[in-house]
């Protein structure tokens, strides 16, 4: 398709030029972001992230999308007195550009980037510790687990998900390396600044088999109470097994060679409020080898689809880092979605430099109807602790599923 050309933001080449200054930034300002107060550490959170995103699109009414956005994350974690500790923290998203459809903005001329201008309280929790082994935290706060698949915070956004809920962590690496996480959510605050009512029991326990990796039971019982959200309702429930969770993880053959593999399945069907009966399978398989500073990896990944709103969907998850970067699969197809992908990465620079690269090809869940195809390529540079860079590339090209879509982002981070 004829793709329009894209021009480097200023603000993007300023960030790469100075690089290398910024990564020299000394401990004194990491010194200044932290307070004690008998022994037991507090902090000031700063996370600011600015971000360059374009998507065009083949075909439909919709203009070449351009975003140029800041979010800036503050909080403020306390020490911890007898077991206890808090965290306050506020997010707001600056659009220094509004050639973009936010989702919110009013702009549906544009394609769409959902990064609204919005501020909010992100997260406002309280834990306690006092228990061996276990953290027991309540209020607003961030739930990541596993690989995000069925809960996670959408991290990719600017605004992130939290979650208004109730969780309780054991860790217990003496009784068979078992960790539980048992919980319950009552409100989800959406990465469009939005926020949905939902009661939502969840469970996930996992138990580490020596080196051989993580061993994992879940489930998940989402019962959305608004109207417009009830088909979202649905009962989970799956088995995982994996030793993967970032480029350079292996189960090591010799000092420059391993393994990595996923094996997951799970079940899922209608619940609460859900006014749609039926049930459907998720599949989810990954193998691979690492050599040196490499990792070649294959996979497939089906989630099942019978009909309108009888589809295996993972609304609470990070949708984005599956099934290809474009987001054409954010929601699962009426006739379900089949991903045959592989992908490579090189890890280099002592862990500091992360090169990706992954192929698509999509399907509906019996193989018969092609979708399309996609490539996804992706470039990280940290400088120390605090900065990175990256930027990630996107290109969808159609079948019988959407039109033809590029990606390009460029972003820089400072966190402390």
């Amino acid at each position: 398709m004829p793709l329009k050309k894209t021009k480097l933001p200023v603000s993007l080449l300023a960030l790469v030029v100075s690089g290398s200054a910024l990564a020299s930034v000394t401990q004194d300002v990491e010194d200044a972001l932290n307070f004690y107060h008998y022994g037991k550490n507090g902090a000031v959170k700063i996370d600011l992230n600015y971000r360059y995103e374009n998507v065009d699109q083949d075909r439909g009414p919709q203009k070449t999308a351009n975003a140029n956005t800041a979010r800036l994350r503050a909080g403020l974690l306390s020490p911890t007195f007898h077991g206890l500790q808090g965290y306050a923290e506020y997010e707001g998203n600056l659009a220094m550009q509004e050639d973009f459809n936010s989702t919110r903005n009013g702009n549906t001329g544009y394609s769409t980037v959902a990064d609204p201008e919005k501020s909010e309280l992100n997260q406002l929790w309280l834990s306690y510790a006092g228990i061996p082994d276990t953290v027991i935290k309540g209020g607003r706060q961030r739930i990541k687990l596993d690989d995000d698949r069925f809960i996670g915070n959408v991290g990719w956004r600017q605004m992130e998900t939290t979650f208004d809920s109730v969780l309780i962590t054991h860790n217990n690496q003496q009784l068979f390396g078992l960790s539980v996480n048992a919980g319950y959510i009552g409100n989800v605050n959406t990465f469009t600044s939005t926020t949905e009512n939902i009661e939502a029991p969840i469970l996930n326990i996992s138990y580490k088999v020596g080196d051989y990796g993580n061993l994992v039971g879940y489930g998940y019982w989402l019962d959305y109470t608004e109207r417009e959200n009830y088909e979202k309702s649905s009962q989970t429930y799956g088995l995982r097994m994996s030793n993967f969770k970032k480029p350079g993880d292996s189960l090591k053959l010799s000092d420059n060679y391993g393994v990595v593999y996923t094996a997951e399945w799970a079940h899922q069907a209608d619940y609460g409020h859900g006014i749609t009966d039926y049930d459907t399978d998720r599949i989810n398989l990954m193998g691979g080898v690492t050599a040196y500073n490499f990792t070649f990896q294959g996979a497939v990944e089906q989630l099942d689809g019978k009909g309108l709103n009888k589809t295996f969907d993972t609304p609470l998850g990070t949708n984005h880092a599956f099934q290809g970067w474009a987001d054409l699969f954010l929601v699962t197809p009426r006739d379900g979605i089949r991903d045959v992908s592989g992908a490579v990465h090189s890890v280099l620079d002592r862990g500091d430099v992360v090169l990706t690269g992954v192929y698509h090809d999509f399907t509906d869940d019996t193989g018969s109807l092609h979708y399309g195809k996609e490539w996804d390529f992706q470039a990280t540079k940290k400088f120390g602790k605090h900065y990175s860079l990256l930027a990630k590339y996107a290109y969808y090209d159609a079948d019988q599923f959407g039109t033809d879509t590029q990606k390009i982002w460029l972003q820089g981070n400072i966190s402390f």
